[in-house]
């Protein structure tokens, strides 16, 4: 499936702790942009673990690629890495992968030819924006919302 491209952003990033709090903003800025605020805390901490696991377990200053797609149902954060050791669900843990499992409806792992990628997916429909209709004003120059203008005797 094709993402229009305002709802699909990549950034090519050297791991840090200083430049994961960069990603974390501005994968922010994108959900908020796409109308996504309500899935902004938790699909930031999922992509926070990510990072944070690449960063602990490749190193500091490694490279990797982060990628949001939103398709307007569902929305896919995926983070990929050089190195090629799959990561595991550790037992009892209340972080890493755990956390990313926790805070989101899908996640999963996958080799690439340079090194994986780890993902998670959210459902996050279109958001739908409901308006007050305009009303017209009724004779006698009162509006009332939902019913007519009570009779004066």
């Amino acid at each position: 499936m094709t993402v229009p491209p305002d709802r699909h952003y990549l950034v090519d990033l050297q791991v840090s702790a200083e430049r994961i709090s960069q990603v974390r903003r501005i994968v922010a800025a994108h959900l908020r942009h796409w109308g996504l605020d309500l899935h902004v805390r938790p699909v930031c901490r999922a992509a926070e673990e990510l990072l944070t696991n690449v960063q602990r377990h490749v190193g500091d200053d490694s490279g990797c690629v982060v990628e949001l797609r939103w398709t307007g149902r569902h929305l896919t954060v995926s983070v990929a890495d050089s190195d090629s050791r799959m990561p595991r669900l550790l037992d009892g843990g209340g972080g890493g992968l755990s956390r990313v499992m926790a805070l989101s409806d899908s996640w999963g792992t996958c080799r690439t030819t340079d090194g994986k990628v780890v993902w998670f997916t959210r459902y996050a429909e279109t958001p739908c924006t409901v308006g007050l209709l305009p009303q017209k004003p009724r004779p006698g120059g009162r509006t009332y919302l939902g019913s007519p203008a009570p009779e004066l005797v």
